[in-house]
């Protein structure tokens, strides 16, 4: 997560700079698609604890989670330019 809190701001400050533009607004479809995507990577943490699925079937869930998570967070740092990156959905908030 603290990777990803760095990548927000950089890209955030960069955007600034670019711009000039203080305040960078997202549309709602964005911003749907990250808690969404936020409260997936939570629920495998969630869920064991409820007996809802096992500890063994929440920590395997959990790591393919975060391995996707990472993907997309390295496609997004090193693949895409500015502009499609501030747009990315798979991000923190």
């Amino acid at each position: 997560m603290t990777v990803e809190l760095h990548a927000s701001v950089r890209f955030v400050r960069l955007w600034r700079q670019r711009t000039g533009d203080a305040s960078y607004k997202e549309g709602l479809p964005s911003k749907l698609t990250m808690v969404l995507y936020n409260l997936v990577w939570w629920l495998p943490l969630v869920l064991p604890f409820t007996d809802t699925i096992s500890y063994q079937q929440g920590f395997i869930s959990f790591m393919v989670i975060t391995y996707v998570r990472l993907a997309a967070n390295l496609v997004r740092n090193n693949l895409l330019p500015l502009e499609r990156a501030i747009n990315f959905p798979l991000r923190i908030p």
